[in-house]
């Protein structure tokens, strides 16, 4: 995992710390921006597997068409209410297009684990369902920022 945080290292996480977190959170916050410039933001559920964060997403969605012309992608995963509680990830790179498109289950050994992972974060279930309107993206960031504010109260 790439981490070149310059700024706030007193706050930032360590790898095992994201690994963590992303591994008990569920819903992220996707950027990408259309061809014609506009940024395009939304929430979207995804499974951690300790390297690639790996994405859900409507293949009939503005965030698909935004990422198969344009594959950079920014991801914030965040969560606290309070300011002493703030943390969070961000992390962003060029996502990958991974199995068939929308999925229908057709084996893919790459997709075994974060089908397993998902289906069993997210839906309480030991395999995957497949809706026929969903297939993967795979972001494995070339950057990662990351803080927790808890850290400022820390001894």
């Amino acid at each position: 995992m790439a981490t070149e945080q310059r700024r706030g290292r007193r706050i930032m996480m360590t790898p095992d710390e994201i690994d963590s977190y992303l591994a008990g959170q569920r819903t992220c916050r996707v950027a990408t921006v259309s061809a014609d410039g506009r940024p395009h933001a939304g929430a979207l559920w995804f499974v951690w597997d300790g390297t690639s964060l790996w994405l859900y997403s409507l293949t009939r969605s503005r965030r698909w068409a935004d990422l198969r012309a344009d594959p950079r992608i920014a991801v914030v995963v965040d969560d606290g209410e309070g300011y002493g509680e703030l943390r969070g990830v961000e992390l962003s790179g060029s996502v990958e297009f991974v199995g068939e498109a929308p999925r229908t289950g057709e084996p893919h050994p790459e997709l075994d684990v974060p089908e397993r992972l998902f289906a069993a974060k997210n839906f309480g279930l030991d395999t995957m369902p497949h809706d026929g309107r969903h297939a993967w993206l795979r972001l494995t960031p070339s950057a990662v920022v990351s803080w927790d504010f808890r850290k400022l109260t820390e001894g």
